[in-house]
């Protein structure tokens, strides 16, 4: 067998240091932030707080809101996103019983919430970090009450005529109005997404009381829920507050939505880059910490694993599907 040339002698090492190379630096990468985020499946056995921005963050200590209350129905629970502060979980409660006891809806479907720790999620939002953000599914809780397991398949209903960006009337009414309006006028929302479409017939019926359209803001897909934002909280120093909502009620600045915003894009435009993932380092440093701490039990016991087997201890465990509808992002026309 002939002995290898210099050339090739050289190549060889050159591949062998690149490939050592690259095992390294796979071996020392900071893990998926979705990743370690998804997987936890019991709240962190932590003070309870907010920390980071509501797009890059985690939730410590977070409480679970229960799957049926008197005036609410959780959806998609085996999606395991109904964690939020104490202040976010008493908000929906008291959102709900408000509206029941002023006759505008008899009860709430709550969507998303946080995960058990925060941070991001494998699917369908970039907010809902830090257990301030939730969604009201854009339908009265029906009579009689949903099972646990219809939630999972019942499907979404937007508010828009079909192929528009205009609210369909045979659904819409002014109690939609006077929920958004309700949970707008509590000192706690720092803002409320709606699509521009929903924001625009707001603005319509609104009447001369308008100072709580400020919170309500236009934001692509929102048609078939509204996103309420929470301020950040007393008791979390190192939530990242969001800009001021300014002054005004907002209804003027409609028209870049409906003529820009909403349209397709020109067939020569480049699709836009997308963003890295996020990973571990790339977040707050406490909420290292909050991924490895201790589970919380059911009862306030430390539990100590993460794993969906370990969270099944304590009745925590759920089995996400691919297959549970989420809401659309952008309607089409």
């Amino acid at each position: 067998m002939r002995p290898a040339s210099p050339t090739r002698r050289a190549a060889a090492s050159i591949a062998a240091a690149l490939a050592f190379l690259t095992a390294a630096g796979q071996a020392s990468a900071e893990p998926n932030a979705k990743q370690v985020f998804s997987a936890q499946h019991a709240a962190a056995a932590l003070p309870a707080e907010s920390l980071g921005f509501y797009t890059k963050g985690c939730l410590a200590g977070g409480a679970q809101l229960p799957a049926d209350g008197p005036t609410w129905q959780a959806m998609r629970l085996s999606r395991d996103r109904h964690y939020g502060l104490p202040t976010t979980v008493a908000f929906i409660e008291n959102l709900s019983r408000a509206a029941a006891q002023r006759g505008i809806w008899p009860g709430l479907l709550v969507g998303d919430m946080s995960q058990p720790r925060g941070g991001p999620m494998p699917s369908g939002h970039s907010s809902h970090q830090i257990g301030l953000d939730l969604d009201i599914w854009l339908q009265p809780m029906p009579t009689p009450r949903l099972t646990a397991a219809a939630r999972e398949d019942f499907p979404f209903r937007s508010v828009l005529k079909k192929g528009t960006f205009q609210v369909d009337d045979r659904i819409w009414n002014s109690r939609y109005r006077d929920l958004i309006k309700l949970a707008a006028e509590d000192a706690k929302v720092q803002r409320i997404f709606v699509h521009p479409g929903i924001k625009k017939k707001l603005c319509e019926t609104a009447g001369d009381d308008r100072a709580w359209l400020n919170k309500v803001r236009p934001y692509y897909g929102h048609h078939e829920h509204f996103h309420v934002r929470l301020f950040c909280q007393p008791g979390s120093p190192n939530c990242t507050e969001q800009k001021s909502t300014g002054r005004g009620d907002g209804c003027g600045d409609l028209d870049w939505w409906f003529n820009t915003a909403l349209q397709p894009p020109p067939p020569n435009a480049k699709p836009a880059k997308p963003k890295p993932e996020m990973t571990l380092a790339d977040m707050p440093r406490q909420c290292r910490a909050v991924a490895n701490a201790p589970a919380m039990g059911s009862a306030g016991s430390m539990i100590a694993a993460t794993s969906t087997k370990a969270a099944a201890s304590v009745g925590l465990a759920y089995a996400p599907s691919g297959s549970i509808p989420i809401p659309t992002n952008r309607p089409a026309r």
